[in-house]
């Protein structure tokens, strides 16, 4: 039997505006150019935005810098861990 709460929660993560923050992985980062990590400074900082399909949107440094880039563009970001 499918509940109310069954379907909210499947609204919740099939939302389009809903973006996962999650930090980088060592396989994700080892991928990187060494340019890409010219500015950076400090790789465990690295965070990466993905859609709900797993598609990377943006990595940025640092964990409320990510949140506050979803944000900025009208997305609504949860914590994965």
């Amino acid at each position: 039997m499918t509940t109310e709460l069954h379907h909210q929660a499947a609204k919740l993560f099939l939302a389009k505006d809903l973006v996962y923050v999650r930090r980088i992985a060592e396989d994700e980062l080892a991928e990187l150019t060494p340019e890409a990590l010219d500015a950076v400074g400090d790789t465990d900082s690295l965070f990466v935005l993905a859609n709900g399909d797993g598609l990377q949107l943006a990595i940025i440094e640092g964990r409320d810098a990510a949140f506050a880039a979803a944000r900025a563009h009208e997305m609504r970001p949860v914590s994965v861990h």
